[in-house]
C-alpha cells in the first residue's frame, strides 16, 4: 500500500521556492571561489590597525598573483571531506550532503557521495548543482573569469588585522562590472606569503527575484605550504520565506599524495 503524502500544497510550494532560490545562490558560490553559533565563529575579534607605510594596491595584487601562480604549479592533487548543509535560523539542518572531493591537476575534480539526508528537493535543486558546477568549471566547461585580479576588481587597502595566528592586510575589493560571478566586499591577505586567508562580501549582481540578500564568508586554512578552503558560510534571505544558511565544511585534506587512477570500482554515487 502506497504511503499517503500528508504534505500540504503550500508547504510543497514553499520548499520548491527555497530550493529554486538556493539554485540561484549556487551559481554564484561555484563561480566566486565569497551550524553551531555561526556568528561567533565568523566574527573577527581583533581591531583593524593602520596600514604600514609603503604598501600599495599594485604591490598587493602583484604578489597575490605571483602566489596564485606558484600554488597552481605546485598543487598536483588533493582529497578532502566535504559537508554541505542548508540550515534554518534555529540551527535545524534542512538538507545535508557529505562526500569526498578529489582534485587532480590541472582540471580534474570528482565528488564521491558518502551520505545525504534531509530535504531531497533542496539537495536536488541546490546542493547537487553546486557540486556539479564546481566540477564543470574546473574542467573548463563553464569558464568564468572571476579571479581576484586587476582585470576584475579595484582594490583599496584598508589596514591590517590579525586573523587567528596570521597577520593580514585588509582590502576593500570593488568589482569592475556587474556580474553575478563577481563580488563586492573585503579580503584578508597574509602579509608573509600573500595568500588569501579570508573573504567576505555579497554578489556584485542580484541573483534572482526570489533572493533578497546574499552575504558570504570564506575562511582558508594552511595545509603544509598550501592555502585551501576551510569553511564557506552563505546567508540567504529568501523572499516570502525567510533566512537560510548554506555551509560547506572542508576537512581531512590529503595533499600531493601518490594516487592511483580513479576507476569505476568505486560504486558510490559520483559527480
Amino acid at each position: 500500500m502506497r504511503a499517503r503524502n500528508t504534505t500540504t500544497p503550500n508547504a510543497r510550494i514553499k520548499r520548491f521556492f527555497v530550493g529554486a532560490a538556493f539554485l540561484a545562490v549556487t551559481t554564484f558560490a561555484a563561480g566566486a571561489n565569497a551550524q553551531l553559533n555561526q556568528q561567533d565563529q565568523l566574527e573577527l575579534r581583533t581591531p583593524l590597525e593602520p596600514l604600514r607605510p609603503g604598501v600599495s594596491a599594485v604591490q598587493i595584487f602583484d604578489k597575490l598573483s605571483a602566489h596564485n601562480a606558484l600554488r597552481s604549479a605546485r598543487l598536483l592533487n588533493y582529497t578532502a571531506l566535504r559537508t554541505y548543509q542548508v540550515v534554518d535560523p534555529k540551527g535545524k539542518v534542512n538538507a545535508e550532503e557529505v562526500g569526498r572531493m578529489e582534485y587532480r591537476a590541472p582540471d580534474q575534480k570528482r565528488f564521491v557521495v558518502k551520505s545525504g539526508s534531509g530535504s531531497g528537493l533542496i539537495r536536488h535543486l541546490a546542493l547537487n548543482p553546486l557540486i556539479a558546477s564546481e566540477i564543470e568549471t574546473a574542467a573548463g566547461k563553464q569558464y568564468r573569469d572571476s579571479t581576484i585580479s586587476p582585470a576584475n576588481y579595484t582594490l583599496w587597502p584598508l589596514g591590517e588585522q590579525q586573523v587567528g595566528p596570521y597577520h593580514c592586510f585588509v582590502a576593500q575589493v570593488i568589482p569592475k562590472r556587474r556580474d553575478k560571478y563577481l563580488f563586492e566586499g573585503k579580503i584578508w591577505i597574509n602579509d608573509e606569503d600573500y595568500a588569501i586567508v579570508r573573504i567576505e562580501g555579497h554578489p556584485a549582481k542580484k541573483l534572482s527575484f526570489w533572493i533578497d540578500t546574499v552575504d558570504f564568508v570564506r575562511q582558508y586554512q594552511k595545509i603544509g605550504s598550501f592555502w585551501l578552503p576551510q569553511r564557506d558560510v552563505t546567508f540567504v534571505q529568501v523572499r516570502f520565506y525567510g533566512k537560510k544558511t548554506l555551509t560547506i565544511d572542508h576537512q581531512d585534506y590529503n595533499v600531493n599524495r601518490t594516487v592511483a587512477n580513479s576507476g569505476s570500482a568505486d560504486r558510490a554515487r559520483t559527480f
